[in-house]
């Protein structure tokens, strides 16, 4: 069933990119790191990825601020809905006219749920990618029309991706909150922002809104490395049932906001699951490690810590199914991206 949907979506894209239209008018993309395409880029913070060996595999091996060796998971998503451009990250110069009526990323590096999070690391917060959103509503509104524009973020995909932040850099690693919230109680803290954000981008039109859960923490490499027993490389088995535990509530929460929120598809994206087969069955999905990332040492590298004299790095990304100690691989992506498009279905439908 999912290999015959794969085609049946291949064929419609085909058809769409043959008359020039995609499958929808725009894709609309936040979140952190996972989802930034050079949006921090333009910010004074150290989470950044403009810089090799980031990039390596895009084109013309540019580093673009991708927190990969080449194409995010939401490339895909844009190449599969039939677009022939990526969105283009909001506080780029390519960010204006034209260029902005297929949609726009807005997502930044270290950003979370939680606003905290992203101020530590000074990122944009989810509300400021809220308010840049509303600002490129306005430019897209003066450039075609009220009319047009409202049907152009009615019919966009809205994609969120985050909150791993909030977790890996931010809980913790903070006695404080630490102190005040358990883990059950920081979910909670956590998808009240949520419930917030989907209903304010409701209220600006958005109809068609994707969230992705939280992946399987305790398998990321750095997550290893830094929460670990030493010597051992396997998953953080608590972490990873935090993970579960919120992404139960993450699906209870998005259909609370389906149930009260006439009109509005809202997928909740398992990526839980996909990357936890990639990581547990390596070679079954293509892969020969699991447990390094690609740059340097493959345990704690990531951002700066990832960079043109790290030592150990990997010359063949495609059999990693981590780039670098946070975030997956150009080839672990493709298959993310792959499970996102059976997923997400009813957003185009």
């Amino acid at each position: 069933m999912k290999m015959f949907i794969i085609m049946f979506m291949s064929f419609s894209v085909i058809a769409c990119v043959g008359t020039g239209q995609p499958l929808v008018p725009a894709l609309i993309i936040m979140g952190d790191s996972v989802v930034d395409a050079g949006n921090n880029n333009h910010l004074n913070t150290l989470v950044k990825a403009n810089f090799p060996p980031y990039g390596r595999d895009f084109f013309a091996h540019n580093a673009t601020g991708r927190f990969s060796n080449g194409k995010l998971a939401t490339d895909f998503t844009a190449e599969s809905l039939g677009f022939t451009s990526y969105p283009v990250a909001y506080l780029s110069q390519e960010a204006n006219g034209t260029n902005l009526l297929t949609g726009a990323n807005f997502a930044s590096g270290a950003s979370g749920f939680d606003d905290g999070t992203a101020l530590f690391y000074n990122a944009i917060t989810l509300n400021q990618q809220l308010e840049n959103y509303k600002e490129y509503q306005n430019k897209v509104t003066n450039i075609v029309g009220r009319e047009r524009a409202n049907e152009i973020f009615s019919g966009a995909i809205h994609l969120l991706s985050t909150g791993s932040s909030d977790f890996l850099q931010s809980y913790y690693i903070n006695p404080i909150l630490n102190l005040i919230f358990t883990p059950d109680q920081y979910s909670d803290r956590l998808l009240r922002s949520y419930s917030t954000f989907v209903q304010n981008l409701y209220g600006l039109g958005a109809r068609k809104i994707g969230v992705t859960t939280l992946p399987p923490l305790g398998c990321l490499p750095a997550a290893i490395t830094t929460f670990g027993e030493a010597g051992n490389n396997t998953c953080v088995e608590r972490l990873n049932r935090d993970a579960v535990s919120f992404n139960t509530k993450l699906n209870n929460t998005s259909m609370n906001l389906t149930n009260n929120l006439p009109g509005l598809k809202l997928v909740v994206f398992d990526i839980y699951n996909p990357l936890l087969s990639m990581v547990m069955n390596p070679v079954e999905n293509g892969f020969l490690e699991s447990r390094r990332a690609c740059c340097g040492t493959g345990t704690v590298e990531t951002s700066f810590l990832c960079n043109a004299r790290s030592v150990g790095t990997c010359s063949n990304a495609t059999n990693y199914v981590f780039w670098d100690g946070f975030h997956p691989s150009e080839a672990a992506n493709r298959v993310i991206a792959n499970n996102l498009l059976v997923q997400g279905i009813p957003l185009i439908s």
